[in-house]
C-alpha cells in the first residue's frame, strides 16, 4: 500500500541511479574517433576510415556503372553481332571482345574522363573541394556525355513514365530518367548498326545456299563454305579497322 502512495516523481527519486555501461561507452568513444572530433556537426568531414569504406562500397557498383554509363555497352553489342555474322562461334573469345569493348571505351571516354579529373578528382585531391562537390563535379561530366548519346524519343517516354515532368534544360534531366533512355538509346544504335554489319555476310550465305542447292549438295552445311568467303571479305575491306574507326565515329557529337 505503501508504494503503491508513491507519486511518479518520489518514484523516480527514489530509483537507483544506473551505473554507465561500459560497452556503451566504448561503442561511442569509437564512433566519435571515426568521425573525429566534430562528428556531430553537419559541415564535419569524414575521417579516412570511414571514407575507405565508402569507396570500397562504390567499388561494388563499379562494374555496372562502366557497363551502363559509358559508350562500352553500345561497341560490346557490336562486337558480339560481329562474331555472330561472321559465323565464329567462340573466335575472338569473349574475353577478348570484352577487353578490346573497354580499351576503345577509354578511347571515347577520354575527353570525359579527362574533365572528371579536372574538375572532380584533382581539386579533392588537393584538399580544395569536399567529397560532395567531387562526386557532383564527375556526375556532371558523365550527365553531359549521356545526354548527348540519348535519343529524345526515350527520354520524353521515360519522363512521362515518371510523371510527366517537364525540364528547362537537357542538364536538369535527372539520373533516375537519363539512365534508362541513355541504356535503351544505345542498345537501339547498337542493333542499328549490328543490322548494317549483318547484312552483306547474310547475301554471301544466300548465295552459297543457293548454289549448293543447285548443284545438289543439300547435305553440305552452306556454313562450312561461307565462312572462308565471309572472312575473306572481311579481311580485303580491313573490317577491323573500318569497324573500330566507325564506332569510335559514332559517338561524335
Amino acid at each position: 500500500m505503501f508504494c503503491a502512495a508513491l507519486t511518479p516523481d518520489m518514484a523516480l527519486a527514489a530509483a537507483p541511479v544506473a551505473a554507465p555501461d561500459p560497452v556503451a561507452a566504448g561503442v561511442g568513444t569509437a564512433i566519435e574517433r571515426a568521425l573525429g572530433e566534430q562528428g556531430a556537426g553537419e559541415d564535419s568531414p569524414l575521417s579516412m576510415s570511414l571514407q575507405l569504406l565508402v569507396v570500397m562500397g562504390l567499388l561494388t557498383i563499379l562494374p555496372a556503372l562502366v557497363l551502363m554509363m559509358t559508350s562500352f555497352l553500345r561497341i560490346l553489342v557490336v562486337l558480339a553481332i560481329l562474331r555472330q555474322a561472321l559465323g565464329l562461334q567462340g573466335s575472338p573469345p569473349g574475353q577478348v571482345l570484352a577487353g578490346l569493348a573497354l580499351f576503345l571505351s577509354l578511347f571515347v571516354m577520354a575527353p570525359t574522363l579527362d574533365a572528371v579529373n579536372a574538375d572532380a578528382i584533382a581539386p579533392y585531391a588537393a584538399g580544395t573541394i569536399g567529397a560532395d562537390a567531387a562526386i557532383g563535379k564527375a556526375g556532371e561530366a558523365l550527365h553531359a556525355f549521356m545526354i548527348a548519346q540519348t535519343r529524345e524519343a526515350n527520354l520524353l517516354m521515360f519522363t512521362d513514365m515518371a510523371g510527366g515532368a517537364t525540364f528547362a534544360s537537357p542538364e536538369d534531366v535527372p539520373f533516375s530518367i537519363l539512365l534508362p533512355a541513355f541504356v535503351t538509346s544505345e542498345l537501339e544504335t547498337a542493333f542499328q548498326i549490328g543490322f548494317m554489319i549483318f547484312l552483306p555476310f547474310l547475301v554471301i550465305d544466300l548465295v552459297v545456299a543457293s548454289v549448293l542447292m543447285s548443284l545438289g549438295m543439300m547435305m553440305l552445311s552452306p556454313t562450312i563454305i561461307s565462312l572462308p568467303f565471309k572472312l575473306l571479305l572481311f579481311v580485303l575491306v580491313d573490317g577491323w579497322a573500318l569497324l573500330m574507326g566507325s564506332l569510335a565515329m559514332s559517338f561524335a557529337t
